[in-house]
């Protein structure tokens, strides 16, 4: 990993862009449950994929029913495993809380450091997975039920890792650009 110079390239720039979207959508993540009245959202448990609060999303003013909406299609939100704050249900469960959060300081970390995709970053890859797949599969076996300090470890390190991702192929897809257009001109 080197440290990045001064100057903005492309990607640079791209990384930057992408890096403050994260930043934005986790931080309403965090500042929704306080700005909507306290104690007003109390269990959104339901499926991933399924629209199973659309009456309490449809009821917030923007931008939180967008950040309410994107947890009810994306995310399980079980209560019993969501953080409340203001005594009001986040609108992601613990861990995808934890893989917002990982991504964006992901991308954060590409954009200062230039990070190559070489072998030792596939180890790190398949290491960062490992957690997460152990301990889903576990408690889909029965084994166990996580609880969410686990479920925020396992997402911060899965989003941590597909933030890195982003960032290298962006820069590996600026460098491929680049010699073509070396070679081209």
């Amino acid at each position: 990993m080197e440290t990045r110079g001064k100057s903005f390239n492309k990607p640079r720039i791209i990384i930057l862009i992408i890096f403050l979207f994260f930043l934005v959508f986790t931080l309403l993540q965090f500042i929704g449950p306080f700005v909507i009245t306290e104690n007003t959202i109390h269990d959104l448990s339901g499926l991933v994929g399924i629209k199973n609060n659309k009456e309490t999303v449809d009821g917030l003013s923007s931008p939180w029913s967008f950040v309410y909406d994107c947890g009810d299609s994306l995310c399980h939100q079980k209560a019993s495993r969501s953080f409340f704050l203001n005594e009001n249900q986040m609108a992601f469960c613990a861990r995808c809380t934890a893989i917002w959060v990982g991504i964006t300081a992901g991308l954060f970390l590409t954009f200062i450091y230039k990070v190559k995709l070489d072998d030792r970053f596939i180890f790190v890859i398949i290491a960062g997975l490992i957690p997460i797949g152990l301990d889903g599969f576990g408690q889909l076996l029965g084994f166990w039920e996580s609880n969410n300090i686990i479920r925020v470890a396992t997402g911060l390190s899965i989003g941590i890792i597909c933030g890195v991702a982003v960032g290298i192929i962006i820069d590996e897809l600026g460098e491929i650009f680049s010699s073509i257009k070396t070679k081209s001109s």
